[in-house]
């Protein structure tokens, strides 16, 4: 006979599944009593074919501290020959249009990629071409062929609730189509350091390597999530795994899709959390909730000056939705599309007040030797540290992206990483500032840069 705890448990179980809808009250398996068992097979058999697996070839620099030196290859007359190696990976993706064939996924699982194959639940392989990738959020948009592909419903990521039940469908350690379920263990997780931009869905149910780019879907067999990471001092699950909400991951595929990459929008502002002492110090009831984000910097002229936000003021709200702190104002920003307006709700002496901003698109990198015919510059890639960047406000300078291995600047000792702070004595804070410099002066330019810490002048000719 059950006893009364295996009867509260079955129960409980078997209210779960039938609170998932109407569609699956009807449950074929039964117990001995002839009482029907919980299942969530219904579900998963209608979720399961818009989950595919994705395999890649590509080729990586293998880099080599000696061969990278300038000084060496120039000293024992080595020729600038990068070596290189194959690369196989291993990943998830979910359909998300099936009468174009678009598939979303991780960035990193695609990463490198010359050859991206899509295997589908019924074994057809297919062809995969990249839409867009955005490594500050780690999505990507693939395509494969259409035809009698199946897509998944995307549900809305902004109403689950710790304790909610999911379901984690992808391809782990390549066995072929692998389904977890769990919980959602806690929302809003930021500060991992794992991407850019981070606002993730925790969950217990077992995320491993090859999950990524998988679906995260609730008991309705909506997407609710993009499998993206683990947290493991192994390597292997240990009941902490992170998801990529689907309305973030919709907003990045959708600027994807039409741009082929994200057009991410800057106001102009640094921002913290709140502590008590911050609360206290700017007049904040005691007892009262610690949330937004207090402004500590407005860059002049930027969008947030304009519009007349001062340091001091604490964000409250985006478009009427709740800014919990310095993280997710960040997340909120760097979603918005360049040429909105939006709303921002702040607390400023004790009062509430709406401020309209219009969001300019963050600054690009620029291929500042190209554009301008510099030889002493050609084949160098400089950026800009953009507003989501944890170094955003906090560094003076200018990254370099990229350097040709031939050009004048590699051979000078530039390398890929390094800071730009000054040319000639002269400080250089944006891609504008190195114009202007360049072009007054025709001589040599004396870079100063900033290297794993330290500091060191490079004379390009």
């Amino acid at each position: 006979m059950k006893s009364n705890y295996s009867r509260l448990l079955s129960g409980a179980l078997l209210a779960l599944c039938l609170a998932a809808g109407g569609a699956y009250a009807a449950l074929p398996a039964v117990d001995s009593q002839n009482q029907p068992l919980p299942t969530l097979a219904p579900m998963i058999e209608q979720a399961t074919p818009a989950v595919v697996n994705i395999s890649t070839r590509g080729r990586v620099a293998v880099q080599n501290p000696l061969l990278s030196d300038p000084f060496f290859r120039r000293f024992f007359g080595l020729p600038n020959m990068p070596l290189e190696r194959e690369t196989q990976s291993l990943g998830s993706g979910v359909i998300i249009d099936a009468e174009r064939g678009y598939v979303l996924t991780n960035a990193h699982v695609i990463a490198n990629a010359t050859e991206i194959s899509v295997t589908l639940r019924d074994r057809r392989t297919l062809k995969a071409k990249v839409i867009g990738a955005d490594p500050e959020t780690d999505v990507a948009v693939i395509q494969i062929p259409a035809g009698n592909l199946k897509a998944l419903p995307a549900g809305d990521s902004s109403r689950l609730r710790v304790g909610d039940f999911v379901v984690a469908i992808g391809n782990p350690f390549g066995l072929g189509q692998t389904v977890t379920s769990g919980v959602v263990s806690a929302l809003g997780r930021s500060g991992l350091g794992i991407e850019g931009y981070e606002d993730f869905i925790q969950t217990d149910a077992s995320i491993n390597p090859g999950n990524s780019g998988g679906a995260l879907v609730n008991l309705r067999g909506e997407l609710v999530g993009i499998n993206t990471a683990i947290l493991s001092p192994a390597g292997g699950n240990v009941g902490i795994g992170f998801a990529i909400p689907i309305n973030m991951a919709q907003s990045i595929s959708r600027q994807l899709i039409e741009f082929g990459k994200v057009k991410r929008g800057r106001l102009g502002l640094q921002v913290q959390d709140l502590t008590p002492d911050l609360a206290q110090a700017f007049n904040i009831a005691p007892g009262a909730a610690l949330q937004g984000a207090l402004v500590t910097q407005v860059l002049k002229g930027s969008p947030a000056d304009k519009a007349g936000i001062k340091p001091g003021d604490i964000v409250n709200a985006v478009n009427g939705q709740p800014v919990r702190d310095a993280g997710s104002l960040r997340n909120v920003i760097g979603l918005l599309r360049a040429g909105e307006k939006v709303r921002l709700d702040i607390l400023r002496d004790g009062k509430t007040r709406g401020v309209e901003v219009l969001v300019k698109e963050a600054e690009q990198e620029s291929r500042v030797g190209e554009q301008h015919a510099d030889p002493r510059l050609a084949g160098v890639v400089f950026g800009a540290v953009e507003e989501g960047s944890p170094l955003y406000g906090k560094i003076e300078g200018i990254p370099v992206m990229d350097v040709d291995p031939n050009s004048r600047a590699a051979q000078a000792g530039l390398r890929p990483g390094d800071l730009l702070v000054s040319i000639n004595h002269k400080p250089v804070r944006t891609p504008d500032d190195l114009v202007n410099v360049t072009q007054k002066d025709k001589g040599p330019l004396l870079f100063n840069v900033r290297r794993d810490g330290a500091a060191l002048f490079i004379v390009i000719r």
